[in-house]
């Protein structure tokens, strides 16, 4: 017995395209290659994790880190950096505040406004995962033929600009 295929169907040309999709094939290639980056970026983060604190998430790692970067902020303003709902962000705040990473004061100019920051613990924490993840992209980055660094740098750059990704300082890196 043999079964029939149903025919393929295309859409028709006036269905606009999906606009999160890459229209050309080098885009959707670009892509791919990201998407790969990604899981080995995710990979060294939750390795970098474990080996400081093994209660620590990679959502909280980068609560912890939106806060070292931006410094103090309110619930709202931190959720909006982490593109989650106020109600998330405040469930990861009292966690990370349990933990002494996080801190809570009275915002001198609103008093209804609560300030998040980080603890001395908590600045302490994004700096010995950020070295563990250093450290780890540094050896991945001595196995890369030099005359292919400068472009990566370049592409990553322009990647990280288009989604607003402030640069990360790399202390005794030019």
């Amino acid at each position: 017995m043999h079964a029939t295929r149903e025919p393929r169907v295309s859409a028709p040309d006036d269905v606009p395209s999906d606009p999160a999709r890459p229209a050309d094939a080098a885009a959707e290639e670009l892509v791919g290659a990201l998407l790969t980056a990604s899981r080995l970026f995710v990979a060294i983060a939750t390795r970098s994790l474990a080996a400081v604190d093994g209660s620590l998430t990679v959502p909280q790692l980068r609560m912890l880190v939106v806060l070292d970067t931006h410094g103090p902020s309110s619930l709202v303003r931190l959720a909006e950096r982490l593109g989650v709902n106020s109600s998330n962000a405040l469930r990861m705040v009292e966690r990370l505040s349990a933990a002494d990473m996080i801190e809570k004061a009275a915002n001198p100019n609103s008093r209804r406004e609560v300030r998040l920051g980080l603890t001395a613990r908590g600045r302490r924490v994004v700096r010995e995962v950020t070295e563990a993840r250093r450290v780890e992209i540094g050896r991945i980055v001595a196995q890369m033929p030099l005359e292919r660094r400068a472009d990566l740098v370049s592409a990553l750059r322009a990647f990280t600009d288009a989604a607003g990704e402030p640069t990360a300082e790399v202390p005794g890196w030019h």
